[in-house]
């Protein structure tokens, strides 16, 4: 049964570190934590605030890789380690957790969209041209199916 008072919590946490407030944060998480010991969502949410607030990155990740080890389909626990790993510079950590999630928590387009924000893009063929014009647009598809059969993506 869930603890109502370990969701209050929560929420009022998850608010606070949502709008950039993690050092108010901190507390009312890590009481839902201590209240609720073996929730997913409450273990990750803390490794957040851990990070963002003291920069503990162990202990930020090992509450949020813990947190995925208990439930493997959710994609924002997934996000919740790459942001984990990207804060403390470790973005190739970053990368391969959502490469996982993509795998175990399929179809949530945050994975993807997280993903292309750590993939670098390359500058636009005709540097003169926007990104999104139209030559542009042609000549990079084909300069990526071009590298691609030459195995240089």
């Amino acid at each position: 049964m869930m603890d109502t008072e370990a969701f209050k919590e929560f929420k009022t946490g998850l608010t606070l570190l949502r709008d950039n407030y993690a050092n108010r944060a901190l507390n009312h998480i890590q009481k839902a934590a201590e209240l609720e010991k073996n929730n997913p969502y409450y273990m990750s949410y803390l490794g957040v605030a851990l990070a963002r607030t003291q920069q503990k990155w162990a202990d930020a990740e090992r509450l949020c890789d813990g947190a995925v080890r208990i439930k493997r389909n959710q994609a924002q626990l997934y996000l919740n380690l790459a942001e984990v790993y990207m804060a403390a510079g470790r973005k190739e950590d970053a990368r391969d957790a959502l490469i996982a999630g993509m795998k175990f928590a399929r179809r949530d387009v945050r994975l993807s969209i997280a993903m292309a924000k750590l993939t670098p893009r390359r500058p636009p063929v005709f540097t003169f041209l926007g990104r999104k014009h139209p030559i542009n647009r042609h000549f990079g598809l084909l300069r990526h199916k071009t590298l691609s059969a030459l195995g240089k993506s």
